[in-house]
């Protein structure tokens, strides 16, 4: 017989590496068997199997299977029983993941993997490997937390996810989200483009820049204000942010996470005081030019008095100071009618009672065309009256007939003489808004000249005999104390447009 020395080196050697490499394995290797008289027995357990459960050999030995199970958490010891019943009945691997009480780790996390095997005595093995998974699931319970609180977070905020693949070009939109939004799934498409399709127009250049600079790498996070179109086809204000999470190694974004936030309220209310911080501005200001006002006029006529006044004295024939007594009852009488001007101005501002009823614009339009149709000697006037017979505007009586009749006699004044005079009344809704137009086709105004001083005290812009400056500035600050608007458009050579923007 032949021994070949070599063959049974090599065996022994790796037998000896077996052997060490098992005793270094951390897990509990064991074999459980389970006979076919329902006796339960631990044949094998690797040396690791003590330490892991803090449990001596000795004890473990003499124990079996209780020194295992004893270690068990007392709420997880019926799962693990189940759970080894149920894989003996359905023939099946053994798989469990229980919690134990160690006298010095504590509690611990630990799962068990196995084969099942059935032997021709019945009895039943299953060998399998117990592991530590304590740190994993403490990982994962951190996680858990995190993400519940993240969770508690969005939703105590209001804010939805929006998760946007580039790659893809698919935008995910959690339900939150589309709370938010006041959409339905089916009413926006899972790309860009259906996003870009509800935001207002007057909002998405600067929403795209916003974005851009931020898939370009200029900016930390992507922030942007924005009107966006709900299934019930009305904008509101959403607050959209967001950032890149992922970029290719050129810098390219791949992948951006945000949120929506229902912001409508606080930006209806910063609206509405920019408003308002403008209406104040423009009180200020007109406070400030009737007080130029006031003082350069009073000053001029005051002067005018002292002018007049010494001249009287240096007079000494009677003729002379008679003659000079007429111009002073004349400077007299510019100063009535300024301070009767300025009065009827502080009126209209300071009348905080006002009486505001519903009328019918067209009657008194009809009511002031007349009236100026009975002193205007322009036979070849036509009128174009577009407004509707229903069409109805609360407003101080008095107001509504001054501002109308201004504005028509205004378009009488400045008419060019050279062609026929054409007077347009529009009536519509803009912007919820009702609006007035009074359009001619006149000699129109240099805006960029005098656009700031178009309704100014006492400011004209054609040499005419009737006008005095005052009718334009009265008909603002009437349309003002009923809080409204009035802007103008014009060009020289082709007529003026003046437009009122009422509250209601």
């Amino acid at each position: 017989m032949e021994f070949d020395f070599y063959n049974t080196k090599k065996k022994a050697n790796v037998s000896i590496f077996k052997s060490k490499a098992f005793d270094e394995i951390q897990d509990a290797l064991f074999v459980f068997t389970i006979s076919a008289d329902n006796d339960y027995e631990m044949p094998f357990i690797n040396d690791a199997t003590y330490e892991m459960f803090e449990v001596l050999s000795s004890k473990m030995f003499t124990s079996t299977v209780l020194s295992i199970y004893n270690r068990i958490h007392t709420e997880d010891k019926k799962l693990v029983k189940d759970s080894l019943f149920d894989a003996i009945k359905k023939r099946r691997k053994w798989s469990v993941v229980f919690r134990a009480e160690l006298p010095l780790n504590g509690l611990s996390w630990f799962k068990v993997t196995s084969k099942r095997q059935v032997n021709k005595d019945g009895s039943v093995e299953f060998y399998g490997r117990i592991t530590d998974i304590t740190e994993l699931k403490e990982q994962e319970l951190k996680l858990k937390r995190t993400e519940e609180r993240f969770k508690f977070m969005l939703e105590s905020s209001n804010a939805g996810i929006w998760d946007w693949d580039l790659v893809a070009n698919r935008v995910y939109y959690s339900p939150q989200s589309l709370k938010v939004l006041e959409l339905k799934a089916s009413d926006i498409s899972n790309t860009r483009d259906g996003w870009n399709k509800i935001v207002h127009p007057d909002d998405f250049e600067g929403y795209l820049s916003v974005l851009q600079n931020h898939l370009d790498n200029k900016t930390s996070s992507y922030e942007n204000f924005q009107r966006v179109l709900t299934s019930k086809k009305e904008y509101k204000w959403v607050l959209s942010k967001g950032m890149v999470v992922e970029r290719d190694a050129a810098g390219k974004a791949l992948k951006v996470i945000g949120t929506h936030s229902d912001v409508s309220f606080q930006k209806e209310k910063e609206l509405e005081l920019e408003r308002e911080m403008e209406v104040y501005k423009e009180e200020n200001n007109r406070l400030l030019n009737f007080s130029h006002i006031v003082s350069h006029n009073l000053n001029s006529h005051a002067g005018n008095f002292k002018v007049l006044l010494d001249l009287i004295d240096s007079e000494e024939g009677f003729d002379e100071k008679i003659e000079t007594i007429k111009y002073l009852r004349a400077v007299s009488g510019d100063l009535s009618k300024t301070i009767e001007d300025l009065s009827q101005i502080v009126n209209i501002q300071n009348n905080s009672e006002i009486n505001i009823e519903s009328l019918n614009v067209n009657n008194y339009l009809n009511r002031v065309l007349n009236i100026v149709n009975a002193y205007n000697d322009r036979s070849n006037m036509t009128v174009i009256n577009n407004v509707s017979p229903e069409a109805v505007v609360c407003f101080n009586p008095a107001y509504l007939e001054s501002v109308l009749q201004n504005l028509s006699t205004n378009a009488i004044k400045y008419a060019d003489p050279k062609r026929p005079l054409v007077v347009e009344f529009n009536f519509f809704i803009e912007n919820g808004k009702k609006v007035l137009t009074v359009k001619d086709n006149g000699l129109g105004i240099d805006l960029e000249k005098h656009g700031d001083l178009i309704f100014g005290m006492y400011k004209t812009f054609h040499k005419h005999e009737n006008a005095n400056g005052l009718g334009l500035y009265i008909t603002k600050n009437q349309i003002e104390s009923m809080k409204g608007k009035i802007t103008v458009e014009s060009q020289v050579g082709e007529g003026t447009t003046f437009k009122i923007f009422f509250k209601d």
